[in-house]
């Protein structure tokens, strides 16, 4: 049996995510996070992420509905009271 087209959205079978927990991460990731280079030469180079100012992080779910700026946008201004 071949391995899924990498296309396909199918996961191969030797990845096992059955017990895994849906964002576990996901608080400490929205404070910031640091990220590890490992080097050949043996040096470490470290990158400091945050969200920009600004910026918000949309849920998964609600990331479907609302794939871009225009969108958040167009849906948070039909909320809001123009005055």
């Amino acid at each position: 049996m071949s391995d899924p087209d990498p296309n396909s959205g199918e996961m191969r079978k030797e990845y096992d995510f059955s017990k895994g927990v849906r964002g576990k991460h996901c608080r400490a990731y929205r404070a910031g996070h640091v990220v590890q280079v490992h080097k050949t030469d043996g040096g470490v180079e470290q990158h400091y992420f945050t969200l920009q100012d600004g910026a918000v992080m949309l849920d998964p779910d609600i990331k479907a509905r609302f794939p871009d700026s225009d969108a958040v946008n167009k849906a948070l201004r039909s909320l809001v009271n123009h005055e």
